[in-house]
């Protein structure tokens, strides 16, 4: 259990981490589809873990070490190599990129100076800390990500086993879950290309998904048990639910100004998403197998949360951009870029208007 929280507590820099440093290195038009492309490492990872796991599970079921330590071998060593890479060849941000030369690490910055938001800054700013946690984007991606997060916690968790009931052998269980994977992949990458060729269609693109995963939730949950590949279906159709969680964090790198608070905010949808995750696997009652109805609800009123709160974003950065655009007439964005590198917030830089 110690090892466990360990590991837990070195991942967890992870994902927001990543979410800064895309908006440290890429346009705010080119960072959904980077986004979406590295998120969908998760599904890459599920379908390759899947058939490491159904090899790993051919071996000796006597053999030593035990055969869930070799899986942890395998990807805990190749997690280890990586890291090396990344310590080496991955910069903080294009102002220390060691692999530029000083003019293109000007070229860098200037480039995504256009974002209006800055980059990495050192110093810890109170008032952004304050901020993050007042501010309305923050308070409803909290509770869109804690939402998203219980149902994913049952799918990360508990696919197999649902599968499984469904009445399907153990070798075939771990080829369907895959499939699931691959649902997730296709959607991040489709919902990436949208975003990144329609303009202001990041929350169009992501309430689109989470009606999706709504309705499959909702199949799910009331299709009778006799329609084993209607549920089945209907379960892989449910991971298209990253690509909502994606544009979470799209909006936090593309739309949150001052690196303070983009940190703060940043680390709190985060825990959130663990937080959902944790609650997740207790909405599976192993009683009401095979359908597991609790589960089934819980995955249709998480999404149906987040799908809300998404509409709820839509309408108040929207609504901002208007009351803007009235009370400060049209933006100036030079004087936004220059305001961004200064490290202000969106709230101080009145010529910043939200990507939607």
């Amino acid at each position: 259990m110690a090892v466990r929280f360990i590991m837990g507590l070195f991942e967890a820099a992870v994902t927001p981490g990543l979410t800064l440093m895309t908006g440290f290195w890429y346009t705010r038009h080119e960072i959904p589809l980077r986004q979406c492309i590295w998120y969908s490492a998760l599904g890459w990872g599920g379908i390759v873990g899947s058939y490491i796991a159904m090899g790993v599970s051919k071996m000796p079921a006597n053999m030593t070490p035990e055969r869930w330590e070799v899986i942890f071998f395998i990807l805990g060593g190749a997690t280890c190599v990586w890291s090396f890479v990344i310590f080496f060849l991955l910069p903080d941000s294009p102002a220390t990129a060691g692999l530029l030369t000083e003019h293109e690490r000007v070229l860098a910055v200037k480039r995504v100076a256009s974002n209006q938001t800055g980059i990495e800054n050192k110093t810890f700013n109170q008032q952004q800390a304050l901020l993050a946690l007042r501010d309305p984007k923050t308070i409803i991606l909290f509770i869109s990500v804690l939402a998203a997060a219980v149902p994913n916690g049952v799918v990360n968790s508990f696919s197999t086993l649902i599968i499984k009931e469904m009445g399907f052998t153990t070798t075939k269980t771990t080829e369907l879950n895959s499939v699931g994977q691959a649902v997730q992949v296709v959607a991040l990458f489709i919902g990436g290309a949208i975003t990144l060729n329609i303009p202001n269609s990041r929350l169009l693109t992501s309430t689109a998904a989470n009606v999706l995963c709504t309705v499959s939730a909702a199949c799910l949950a009331y299709l009778p048990k006799s329609n084993t590949w209607g549920r089945l279906v209907a379960f892989w159709l449910v991971n298209a639910q990253s690509v909502g969680f994606t544009v979470s964090l799209v909006t936090i790198s593309s739309n949150m100004g001052g690196y303070t608070h983009r940190s703060i905010a940043s680390a709190l949808i985060f825990t959130a998403y663990c937080w959902g995750n944790f609650a997740g696997p207790f909405v599976v009652v192993p009683s009401q197998a095979p359908n597991y109805p609790g589960a089934s609800i819980g995955l249709l009123v998480g999404y149906a949360i987040k799908m809300v709160c998404h509409v709820l974003l839509l309408v108040y950065m929207w609504h901002s951009n208007r009351r803007r655009d009235k009370l400060y007439g049209v933006p100036d964005k030079e004087r936004s870029q220059e305001a961004g590198m200064q490290d202000k917030t969106e709230f101080e830089n009145k010529d910043f208007r939200y990507v939607l």
